[in-house]
């Protein structure tokens, strides 16, 4: 069978790999092109356009780059018409991906939508039209089935949250490690736009802890050079680029860019921080229009504060230095939050292999 995957951004591409490597057990002679990154390309598909040239975030930015984004679609169509592929393969990305899926369904192709937007914070009269052109929408959060069964009328398939186990997987191959390590991990995003505005801040509180050294993890599809300028300026900084996973588990705790960053640090066991700031206009405009009351998928899957959020003028120097000392000397808080990222393990590794059954439903699709 032909698969045609679409993941715009790093995150996708991580799942993305996974999907694939799955696909490909089920269907061995699968053909796979994709949009994604690294990733996707390692297990063996196409790489036709890279995330790195995808990633708009914000009302404001989006709009800056409409003309981008609209050549983008024109060109995404036209290639899937040239590979003409029995099933299209939506990961996350709402923003492009929805409007993928509204023409391929037009278009006579089968779609399959793996990992939901969000609509349950927001946008949720996307939800009608996703019905009209989603043949099957594989959830991940334990809450999404529910709520579309509940809100929506609508079956669909929760296969699970892929990073319990690839998160899973890391732990136990990751070597024992002796506590404190004296590192602090510093995860700032993906995207050069939210990069320039979270990784001053978040260098800035290196300065109070001049016995610790500071690890950012610099993203794969962003160049070295464009991380040095910020770094020159402080000696206890250094930068890896490419193992996140490992930098968070040689860390005694981390400031993360809210996104599925701040899930995967929980779910590897390490007390964080979750930080955003963005936009001025862009920040207003979701301020009125987001609906739920965290923006880390760890509150937000536990139903309560566990770890605090500090957004946009929140996300200060001295706030992040006060929060950081607490994570870093407080063991009352650490074994709490640690306690509580073991009951987030448990809720989502009760789903199981997010990507064996998300490949088993679709390629059970296929053979309809």
């Amino acid at each position: 069978m032909k698969y045609y995957l679409i993941a715009g951004e790093a995150s996708g591409d991580l799942h993305g790999r996974h999907l694939i490597r799955a696909l490909r057990q089920q269907d061995p002679l699968a053909q796979i092109h994709c949009w994604g990154g690294d990733g996707m390309q390692a297990e063996g598909a196409t790489l036709v356009k890279h995330f790195r040239d995808l990633a708009f975030m914000g009302f404001f930015e989006v709009l800056r780059n409409l003309p981008t984004i609209l050549r983008n679609l024109r060109f995404c169509k036209n290639d899937i018409e040239s590979f003409n592929p029995d099933v299209v393969v939506l990961i996350d990305y709402p923003g492009f991906n929805l409007r993928i899926a509204e023409w391929a369904k037009r278009a006579g192709y089968k779609v399959v939508y793996y990992i939901s937007p969000q609509v349950w914070a927001w946008k949720a009269n996307r939800v009608k039209a996703m019905k009209e052109c989603i043949d099957r929408l594989l959830v991940i959060l334990p809450f999404e089935d529910e709520y579309y069964r509940k809100h929506w009328n609508w079956e669909v398939d929760y296969v699970g949250h892929p990073l319990a186990q690839i998160t899973a997987e890391k732990l136990a191959n990751h070597p024992n490690i002796n506590r404190p390590t004296q590192k602090v991990a510093l995860l700032p995003g993906s995207r050069k736009q939210e990069i320039q505005k979270k990784l001053p801040v978040m260098l800035s509180v290196s300065r109070y802890f001049p016995d610790h050294t500071f690890v950012v993890a610099a993203a794969p599809g962003l160049e070295l050079s464009f991380y040095e300028p910020f770094l020159s300026a402080y000696p206890n900084v250094q930068m890896r680029q490419g193992h996140t996973y490992d930098i968070l588990l040689d860390s005694d705790a981390a400031l993360v860019t809210s996104g599925t960053a701040t899930l995967e640090t929980a779910l590897l066991g390490i007390p964080e921080a979750v930080c955003y700031k963005g936009n001025a206009i862009s920040y207003q405009i979701a301020k009125r229009l987001i609906k739920i009351p965290f923006i880390s998928l760890v509150n937000l899957i536990l139903n309560k504060l566990v770890v605090r959020e500090f957004i946009q003028d929140e996300m200060n120097e001295a706030n992040l230095t006060q929060e950081l000392k607490e994570l870093l000397t407080n063991q009352e808080r650490r074994s709490q939050m640690l306690e509580d990222f073991q009951q987030l393990r448990t809720m989502l590794e009760a789903g199981g292999s997010a990507s064996e059954n998300a490949a088993r439903i679709i390629v059970r699709e296929l053979a309809k």
